[in-house]
């Protein structure tokens, strides 16, 4: 399928499928054209770049997890490997929501001040 209808079925811009190719998360194949071309399975490969983007990796952390993912969910082939990859970034979110907790009372005490 062209980049346009791999858009309109997934929902996503064609600029954003262009980038997530850039960035090793989708590949296209190339016709006498120079079009790009992406196989049936990219639908899924995007609606989980999505999904996991929603919550709160980074294309680069999804570049490793995504050989791991399946179906649209995802849900993964489980390995100790990915098992410390996303158990890493949640405890770095941990951290940040904490440091983000502790902004907002330095903050309030400020605005509590007469």
């Amino acid at each position: 399928m062209l980049i346009g209808e791999l858009s309109r079925r997934t929902g996503v811009s064609t600029r954003l499928l262009r980038y997530y190719e850039t960035q090793g998360l989708i590949e296209a194949g190339r016709g006498p054209n120079g079009y790009r071309h992406y196989g049936e399975d990219s639908v899924v490969t995007v609606r989980q770049i999505r999904a996991l983007l929603k919550a709160g990796l980074t294309t680069e952390v999804i570049r490793v997890v995504l050989p791991c993912a399946r179906g649209e969910r995802p849900d993964f082939d489980w390995c100790a490997e990915l098992w410390d990859v996303l158990n890493g970034e949640l405890a770095a979110m941990d951290e940040r929501i904490e440091g983000l907790r502790r902004n907002r009372g330095a903050l309030s005490d400020l605005l509590t001040r007469p």
